[in-house]
């Protein structure tokens, strides 16, 4: 089994959006803003070639869109499929596409828009994973989270006969690889749990979306049960730090994955990854 981290691109988010009740002049030392206060993100997906299967977790936010949707958040750097190209891949090679939620810079390259307007799936040998809770939640949006879930980036997928649902954190997609279930960045988004050779690799998807919010009250302004996240922070932090996993990180623009230390503020990285492979 070979692991490849996928850049998907960067882009800009708030910063206090980001770091929730967090002051500026604490997190401005971790992640530095710009004069508009924007803070640049990444959306690196995860790419495992298990042989005949090739699962990619996450793929970024796509280009459907239009440029007064893009201005706000200005998407840049490189594309999925260059990335995939830098790594010996199409976009044809990929069997299983792993979404952990579906906000657009997680899903929205599942979908492109061909040249005559129809909406198809972007990995055409691909079967594209979900589960119902959150396929349910996402399809009938809240108020709060209406912005973020595009039906043009999901519906298509059940509309083209290429969706299945995952049941349960027990299910694996592949042998070794699991999820774990969160529900206080939005409903049942899930965390791949991956078993690499001698290394367990937890994908952190929009619950720890960088090394700078590993302290339990990093806590992003867009997550809808913030106290719920406070809680599953500590419950996988610290089974992380007992099984000593490898966090991954989607977000972050430095560093890949880091694995964990207990220190006299709590839990804290203790070695980071920055090369390309996990």
């Amino acid at each position: 089994m070979k692991l490849f981290a996928i850049n998907a691109g960067l882009f800009k988010l708030d910063g206090g959006a980001m770091f929730g009740v967090v002051p500026k002049n604490i997190w401005k030392h971790l992640i530095t803003p710009d004069e508009n206060n924007l803070c640049t993100w990444s959306m690196r997906c995860l790419l495992i070639d298990a042989g005949a299967r090739k699962v990619l977790i996450d793929c970024g936010m796509g280009n459907k869109q239009d440029a007064k949707f893009f201005s706000h958040y200005e998407p840049h750097g490189s594309t999925l499929a260059a990335s995939l190209a830098q790594h010996g891949y199409t976009t044809s090679d990929i069997t299983d596409v792993l979404l952990t939620h579906l906000h657009f810079d997680h899903c929205g390259g599942a979908v492109v828009r061909k040249e005559n307007g129809q909406l198809e799936p972007a990995f055409a040998n691909a079967t594209y994973w979900s589960n119902e809770q959150h396929w349910q939640w996402a399809s009938q949006p809240n108020a709060r989270e209406k912005a973020s879930f595009l039906k043009e980036n999901f519906l298509p997928l059940q509309q083209h006969q290429v969706l299945q649902f995952i049941k349960d954190e027990q299910q694996e997609i592949i042998p070794g690889l699991s999820t774990k279930w969160v529900n206080g960045h939005t409903q049942s988004m899930m965390l791949p749990l991956l078993q690499w050779g001698d290394k367990t690799i937890l994908y952190m998807a929009d619950l720890i979306p960088s090394a700078a919010h590993i302290p339990i009250a990093y806590v992003m302004g867009y997550d809808i049960r913030p106290l719920l996240t406070l809680q599953e922070k500590e419950r996988l932090l610290t089974e992380a730090l007992e099984k000593n996993y490898h966090l991954f990180f989607e977000h972050d623009a430095s560093v890949v994955s880091c694995n964990l230390q207990m220190t006299n503020k709590g839990i804290r990285p203790k070695e980071f990854f920055t090369a390309e492979s996990p």
